[in-house]
């Protein structure tokens, strides 16, 4: 049989490619997703590892802040041969070219004899009090070199001159690197500088949890201890948050890819065997028993899959070193990953395409082996004209619909991703166990117009669609599987993100607020603010400080008119009109209000009554500018709100503003535009995953229907010999399988469509219901999207069948109609 396996190998090497190209694609794609959530995941681990090596046991805050006794017990335990304070001082500096400084952290050195510390990649680190080094690419983005002096100050208004001896590596640092200094120069710097933790190295012989265990008794009950190894994890837990997200998102994708390779494999083995069902009858006729026909198939189907699934692997490892090189030219706050592979991420793969392809080989031999062999080597009957589906296929089909749907909801309302990926994934096995019903059907529906214009070659095409119900599900599933991951992909992208824009509205509802301390601001403010790129509205506002018992409170006034250009949220743009004032919750709190109280604000002489509404992310009281003239008629502009342009860079436009209006010495910018910028980096990199999921499942889905069409054609080789010979033209033999193909397309792409609606509905509201504030999820429909990807599956319809048209049309009448 060895030899009978090697030579089908050769023989039918042609009608597996598709089958290997499916697993190819499916195997890579895991593989890839798996290798980059593994390699940014050790990256981080590895580099904060790092940070902290020689660390046996860390303290830090908790309830309390580290202070000298306590660093004082520590240095005296027994069992510490290192103890080191991490202090930071928070000082502004003022670099060349910029208008106002910038918040600068400087960190203290310490002993590195036993604990890591910090490393140069030029220059020296300080030795003197009026040295200084700063981080690699601070310097390079200020363009400040070893040897230049710089003007440091404190916020209590004392200043430094300092000169930059060297820059910090900060190639592996986790978000941005501080400056470091000398102790005492940190000590001259801020007296009261912040001790953020205090780093303990073991005597030898003690374990990190004997000095963590001692180090706990002897400090304040405020403070916290770890272990180094536990301090390694708790902060790679709060540093790769979005890893984990975009970890879970390339998980789900591997599994969607796999999925899909698995029913194209399926399919393509299938009909492959089932063409092959005399030569296995053959085979029992010169002596092969059942046994040996059955585990030949397997033998085959084992050696494709591990040579498909090898190949696939080395694909995703070169695709992962790819999308990591191209990740370092982003910024996306996380240091240069180096490629790990592990042996999930290796193996897994290669062990699915293995076994997918041998479940997909099981079913058609063991039905291979049924056949008796002189009944075998008869002609082959041409397919009945109406195949019914099993019953018990059509009852599967609907109860894994069933329980597919029941946890798509319980997932949704419970909000676990988990929950929601099986009823997906069991639905859609129902919706392919009733596709030999449902696809018919749905032709039948697209098809009745073609039918009526479309002549012959139309009807035929509508019939023959039809007529083989299982056959027209098999080829009609490979496109309604990537046209279901792309709408999902596309709508549940589109649904996250736009219930991250209501949240953030919410949350942020003004994208910068721009305030003069002390200071009024000049009459060029408004058109120097207009003229930054990428700010759209500029909204001038005036302030006044009205006393109470014990506190100064704020109250800020905006035209009623114009607030709404500005507040992102409009039901509270709405609430904002004379008699109201939009009150934070912290302000409520202190003043002892309820939301919805009448309350009466007293500036010098004047009165306002105003009815209390309580605002999120706004200042302490906002009202109209036309009641903040009843309490200060001549109340000066103080600041500006803005909005910003969606599309443009927001960290390029916060660094602007930040540096504009150079009249006004301290000017504060706050608002949600960096939150919101750094969400949008994550789904700027979803959506190229998105795109590349897109790029995959257009391929696999063409590989699919290009292969099962071309199996059909082959099928119907003396069927379509037949109409040629009753003069069907060549053109009309093509025009007939494209209208075919089409119609499959059409039906894929509709179904897939409002799969993908329901799936990625669901999958938003399982991922982001208890990520929002209130719990609210908001729902997308990417209409352009859908239609683009309706259009591509049609494409990818029509070119599937070019090549099967060209065979089928090739073929001579009087030829095909001999043959079998």
């Amino acid at each position: 049989m060895r030899r009978s396996i090697l030579s089908s190998l050769r023989a039918h090497l042609g009608r597996l490619i598709a089958a290997c190209l499916a697993i190819v694609l499916g195997v890579g794609f895991g593989s890839l997703a798996m290798i980059v959530h593994s390699s940014a995941s050790h990256g981080v681990d590895e580099t904060i590892g790092a940070q902290y090596r020689g660390v046996d046991a860390v303290v830090v805050p908790d309830n309390d802040s580290i202070g000298p006794a306590d660093i004082t017990k520590l240095q005296k335990l027994p069992q510490a041969a290192s103890v080191v304070s991490l202090t930071t001082a928070y000082l502004e500096a003022a670099f060349p070219g910029l208008v106002r400084p910038t918040t600068l952290p400087i960190d203290a050195l310490y002993d590195t004899r036993r604990i890591a510390g910090p490393g140069t990649s030029s220059g020296r680190l300080p030795t003197a009090n009026n040295e200084i080094a700063l981080p690699a690419r601070l310097a390079a983005k200020h363009k400040v070199s070893v040897g230049q002096t710089l003007r440091i100050s404190s916020y209590d208004n004392k200043s430094w001159e300092v000169t930059v001896v060297g820059l910090v590596d900060d190639s592996k640092s986790v978000g941005t690197a501080s400056a470091v200094a000398t102790p005492a120069a940190v000590k001259i710097f801020e007296p009261g500088a912040f001790v953020r933790a205090v780093g303990i190295a073991a005597q030898t012989g003690v374990t990190q949890q004997q000095l963590a265990d001692a180090a706990q008794g002897v400090v304040a009950k405020g403070l916290k201890t770890y272990t180094g190894e536990a301090y390694v994890d708790h902060e790679v837990k709060g540093y790769t948050n979005g890893i984990d997200v975009l970890g879970g998102v390339f998980g789900m994708f591997a599994v969607i890819a796999l999925f899909v390779a698995c029913l194209v494999i399926g399919n393509t083995f299938t009909i492959v065997i089932a063409q092959r069902t005399r030569e296995m009858a053959l085979l029992r006729c010169v002596g092969a028993s059942r046994r040996q026909v059955f585990l030949s198939v397997l033998a085959e189907a084992t050696v494709v899959g591990v040579i498909a699934s090898a190949i696939g692997v080395v694909f995703g490892v070169a695709l992962s070193a790819l999308a990591l090189a191209l990740s370092r030219e982003f910024d996306w706050g996380i240091p240069p990953v180096p490629l790990h592979l592990d042996l999930s991420s290796v193996f897994l793969p290669l062990l699915l395409g293995t076994v997918a392809t041998l479940i997909a080989a099981v079913v058609p031999a063991r039905r291979a082996t049924k056949v008796a062999p002189l009944a075998a080597l008869r002609p082959e009957v041409a397919p009945a004209a109406a195949s019914k589906a099993g019953v018990l296929r059509l009852i599967l089909g609907f109860l894994l619909l069933a329980g597919g749907g029941l946890l798509l909801a319980a997932g949704a309302a419970m909000h676990q991703v988990l929950i929601g990926v099986a009823g997906g994934a069991l639905s859609f096995l129902g919706v392919l166990a009733v596709g030999s019903l449902l696809v018919p059907a749905l032709i039948r529906l697209i098809g009745a117009l073609p039918a009526k214009s479309g002549g012959v070659p139309a009807r035929i095409a509508v019939a023959n669609a039809v007529r083989n119900p299982k056959r027209t599900a098999a080829t009609t599933s490979a496109l309604l599987i990537g046209v279901t991951l792309i709408s999902l992909t596309c709508v549940g992208i589109a649904s996250v993100r736009k219930t991250f824009d209501v949240s953030m509205d919410g949350q942020y509802p003004v994208d910068l607020m721009v305030t003069a301390y002390n200071d009024t601001m000049p009459a060029g403010a408004e058109q120097q603010l207009h003229d930054i790129k990428g700010i759209t509205q500029v909204v001038p506002v005036r302030k006044l400080t009205v006393k109470t018992a014990d506190q100064e409170i704020p109250v800020t006034g905006i035209d009623q008119a114009t607030a709404g250009s500005v507040i992102h949220n409009p039901e509270l743009a709405g609430q904002l009109e004379p008699g109201t004032a939009l009150v934070d919750s912290q302000t409520l709190n202190m003043l002892n209000v309820e939301d919805g109280a009448q309350v009466t604000i007293v500036a010098g002489g004047h009165k306002l009554a105003v009815t209390i509404h309580r605002a999120t992310g706004l200042d302490p009281i906002t009202v109209t500018s036309a009641d903040l003239a009843k309490l200060a008629p001549n109340a000066p502009v103080t600041g500006f709100w803005l909005a910003s342009d969606p599309k443009a860079d927001g960290s390029d436009v916060i660094d602007a503003v930040q540096q504009s209006i150079p009249s006004v010495k301290d000017l504060s910018v706050t608002g949600g535009l960096a939150e919101r910028t750094s969400y949008t980096k994550i789904f700027d990199v979803l959506l190229i995953v998105g795109v590349g999921l897109l790029g995959v499942s257009v391929l696999i889905a063409l590989v699919g229907v290009g292969n099962t069409l071309s199996l059909s054609v082959l099928e119907r080789t003396r069927e379509n010999a037949l109409l040629r010979a009753m003069g069907l033209s060549r053109r009309q033999l093509r025009r007939m399988l494209a209208v075919e193909s089409l119609l499959m397309a059409l039906v894929a792409a509709g179904l897939g469509i409002a799969l993908g609606l329901v799936y990625g509905w669901t999958g938003t509201s399982a991922l982001m219901g208890g990520q929002t504030v209130d719990g609210g999820v908001e729902y997308a429909v990417p209409g352009t999207l859908l239609i683009v990807i309706a259009a591509v599956a049609a494409v990818a319809g029509l070119l599937a069948s070019v090549l099967p048209a060209r065979r089928a049309a090739k073929v001579a009448p009087a030829g095909a109609l001999a043959t079998e």
